[in-house]
């Protein structure tokens, strides 16, 4: 009987993790419309047969009946790699050429553009098409009724790894008659459809346009973009004189996703020069492309971007199945953060009380901690994307920002830690311990069971999130900035990251089960064990202090030590008190979690934000920009008593010599941003960055206005890197 419950726990656990997956290749491969169409069209005209490109004009009327316009198309179907241009080409190329002067009964044709797609081409951004394009054009008769004899030469440029120039003749006749469909009437409306309409069509509008002088003989521009649907993932591309050209944007949005600041960079053209006469502003969001016109002006900086306001990476991001990638690769990094030690002895215990077990009991209990690991990611997920659909500021670890989520933990930790030194087992009633418990065997085996490892996955998801690793900030910051699918994707990536280790003894349960018996030396193991997360409780107590006060905090350290005292008198025969030590433990745990919420606050939480070190300056935006302009380098510093990876930063780099030498006498500006309780001006800073966790350090110098974002885990050899890069004074010397 227990044999087939573990086999159907088993199985049920297996089955979830297929289900997992097959979500998430099902969401990134379902099918999309394609742009491929029937390779036998109604009129063909090729052009030159050696080109890369092939070019037909299309028509989506047979005849030209009493239309005073015909719609007509201009497709391109290039081979794989090859782009051609859009309208705006970017900072290299140029868009395709028609010159219908050999037509007959041609009065104008105008040409549509739907929206670009941005691409690289030897390191130079440009904007166009690849694979299939159809450009829509509006044909109009000079004697509408009559036979139209259209002839159009066109020219174009096509790249890859190289240039290539085409042409072609493409020939066309339309002869008198009902102006019956075509086949081809479908994919002409299908990239019409795709063409910019009016903003106010579709309930857009850019409200603002200012541009301020930057380094380089670049300018900023900002837009200000209200929506009346929510932004998803905005792109802009903004169209001024012929010789301008401007990059892609940095989109910060609204908790609500109706408006939006953009900010781009701009060359090739003077400020004035600019501004002159309105700027085109085309912005695609999904489906969704719109344009207007709209006046620019000049202004000397440009005012903070308003609260509340969260990053969007537009167009330019990178793939999803990358961000997956680096999602399983930060949640495997993040076992080895110090975050998440306390929990991984809690499972290095459970190994070792594996020994002399069966494969299948140690292969469910792995599997049961892979399952409250991923299951708390996706809880997690839920969390931000309600609460990022309700406007609230989103981020990683920002729970440990709140007093009461703190204290909570500090519960958790002490009955882990009593548990540990064996002043109390957790007693399950009898039918759900033969449910999921797994057979312990001899008496001084390590009680196991599924609910145990669920839980011990769930608690080292708990603990990990206030750590950050390589590759988790890109991946994070890629989810918090998508929409609820994507989250969902990359926390459960992160999960099945984290897990790992878990999955791999699971798949090799040998590993645990040759290892010996456990016996009398593994109660000496659990004191050790259970030392250090006293050491984490005592860590989650220096929080609370910065964040409510010494006094709360030294009140719910005491309470936390008399839950102890308490279940300890549990083992004591006839002690009173001992009798009812639960009930009053539970009591004591009440009062912890309530004590952040009704103790008064001495003042310790404010003088937080008082640097205590004269070396760092408060954080501050607007300095920041100040200081760059006289020739400076500023080194900024988001971090936070909570951050335990923050600490390490500090005492492996920030405080040792030569980067503490260098910030002590001046030669690079120190800034430091306090994050231990919720800012929303810190939030918006790192939202700008696309990164919605810390730690987080960013170097500014004369050649980095913008900033030159620094790993999560720093090293000596990439801060003087960055310095070097950003330059100014900073970077003399360095090397």
């Amino acid at each position: 009987m227990r044999n087939d419950i573990i086999l159907r726990g088993l199985k049920i656990t297996l089955l979830s993790a297929v289900a997992i997956v097959a979500t998430m290749v099902a969401y990134l491969t379902y099918p999309v419309e394609s742009n491929q169409v029937d390779p036998t069209p109604v009129v063909v005209n090729q052009s030159n047969d050696d080109n890369p490109v092939e070019m037909r004009l299309i028509s989506a009327v047979a005849a030209a009946g009493d239309l005073d316009e015909l719609r007509l198309g201009l497709q391109f179907n290039m081979q794989p790699g090859w782009k051609i241009y859009w309208r705006s080409p970017g900072t290299a190329g140029f868009p395709p050429d028609i010159n219908w002067a050999e037509s007959a009964n041609l009065s104008t044709a105008d040409v549509a553009w739907p929206a670009p797609g941005r691409f690289t081409i030897f390191g130079l951004e440009s904007l166009g098409y690849k694979d299939e394009v159809v450009l829509p054009l509006t044909i109009r008769p000079e004697t509408p009724g009559q036979p139209l004899r259209l002839r159009a030469e066109v020219n174009y440029l096509t790249c890859k790894e190289l240039c290539v120039p085409g042409s072609g003749v493409l020939a066309l006749d339309i002869p008198a008659g009902p102006a019956a469909a075509t086949r081809e009437a479908a994919l002409i409306d299908r990239y019409r459809a795709r063409v910019p309409v009016a903003a106010d069509v579709l309930g857009v509008a850019v409200e603002e346009a200012v541009l301020t002088p930057d380094a380089d003989e670049t300018v900023l521009l900002r837009l200000a973009i209200r929506s009346d649907e929510p932004l998803v993932r905005p792109d802009v591309f903004v169209e001024g004189p012929l010789s301008a050209f401007f990059e892609t944007p940095r989109v910060a949005l609204s908790g609500d996703g109706r408006r939006a600041v953009v900010t781009l960079r701009g060359s090739g053209a003077e400020p004035a020069e600019m501004v002159a006469e309105p700027l085109l502003v085309t912005l695609v969001d999904g489906d969704r492309a719109v344009e207007q016109a709209v006046p620019g002006g000049l202004v000397d900086a440009f005012p903070a971007v308003p609260p509340g306001y969260g990053a969007s990476s537009g167009a330019g991001g990178v793939s999803l199945w990358v961000i997956l990638g680096l999602a399983l690769v930060g949640g495997l990094i993040l076992n080895l953060m110090p975050c998440v030690l306390p929990v991984l002895s809690l499972k290095f215990l459970s190994v070792l009380g594996h020994g002399g077990r069966e494969n299948t009991d140690v292969r469910i209990g792995f599997l049961a901690s892979v399952a409250g690991i991923i299951t708390s990611f996706l809880v997690l997920a839920a969390a931000l994307a309600a609460m990022k659909a309700a406007g609230a500021t989103i981020g990683w670890g920002i729970q440990f920002q709140q007093p009461v989520f703190l204290a909570i933990m500090v519960v958790v930790i002490t009955l882990f830690a009593c548990n540990l030194f064996g002043f109390f087992e957790i007693l399950l009633p009898q039918r759900l311990s033969n449910l999921i418990a797994v057979d312990t065997g001899p008496k001084h085996d390590h009680h196991h069971s599924l609910g145990g490892h669920f839980l011990t996955g769930a608690f080292a998801t708990l603990l990990a999130t206030p750590c950050s690793a390589p590759f988790l900030g890109t991946a994070v910051g890629f989810a918090l900035s998508r929409g609820t699918g994507e989250i969902f994707l990359v926390f459960g990536a992160l999960g099945l990251g984290l897990s790992a280790p878990y999955l791999l003894i699971a798949a090799f349960p040998g590993v645990a089960t040759r290892l010996p018996r456990p016996g009398a030396w593994m109660v000496t193991m659990k004191h050790i064990l259970g030392l250090l997360l006293v050491a984490t409780g005592v860590w989650l107590v220096t929080v609370i202090a910065s964040e409510t006060g010494t006094d709360t905090a030294v009140g719910i350290a005491v309470l936390a030590v008399a839950i102890g005292a308490l279940l300890w008198l549990r083992q004591t025969e006839g002690s009173r008190l001992g009798r009812h030590a639960g009930k009053i433990a539970g009591l004591l745990a009440i009062a912890i979690v309530a004590a952040p919420v009704l103790a008064p606050s001495d003042g310790a939480a404010d003088g937080k934000r008082a640097l205590n070190d004269a070396v760092w300056r408060p954080f501050d935006e607007a300095e920041i920009r100040r200081l760059v302009a006289d020739g400076q380098t500023v080194l900024v510093d988001v971090t936070a008593d909570w951050c335990i990876t923050c600490q390490v930063n500090k005492a492996a780099v920030l405080n040792r010599n030569p980067i503490a030498t260098l910030l002590e006498d001046g030669t690079i500006v120190a800034m430091r941003a306090d994050w231990t309780l919720p800012s929303q001006e810190i939030a918006d800073y790192l939202a700008t960055f696309g990164r919605y966790g810390i730690p987080f350090n960013a170097v500014y110098g004369p050649n980095a206005p913008d900033g030159v974002m620094l790993p999560e885990i720093l090293f000596t050899d990439s801060v003087l890197a960055a310095v070097a890069q950003a330059g100014g004074a900073g970077a003399v010397g360095l090397r």
